[in-house]
């Protein structure tokens, strides 16, 4: 990628991320460095150190519950789960996510 690609992919995912957080908990439960993992995977975050930030926001706004889990042998880990105003939040996005897409798509093709 070049520079001015990696600019437009690092604004789009910062716009996204909260989202794509509700939209991996909206399948199951996990825990913060699982969820990092599976974004870093997807090429949505380049790592976990923007993540937590996230998680504290997205709990201190009611979208996101946490428990800890203490197993006897290992550390203990926060476990994050969706909550119905997330569910809220993440059908609200997907609402407006569908309407976006095909109208940038249209622009995009316009200029083409």
């Amino acid at each position: 990628m070049n520079e001015d690609e990696e600019r437009i992919a690092t604004n789009i995912r910062k716009g996204v991320l909260e989202f794509c957080v509700l939209g991996l908990l909206a399948r199951r439960e996990m825990y913060g460095l699982e969820l990092a993992n599976e974004l870093v995977g997807r090429s949505l975050t380049a790592s976990e150190g923007s993540l937590y930030p996230l998680l504290a926001r997205l709990r201190d706004s009611g979208a996101v519950d946490t428990r800890w889990n203490a197993p006897d042998v290992g550390r203990a880990r926060r476990y994050y789960t969706i909550t119905a105003r997330g569910h809220d939040q993440l059908r609200a996005f997907a609402d407006v996510w569908r309407t976006i897409v095909p109208q940038v798509g249209a622009l995009l093709q316009e200029e083409s």
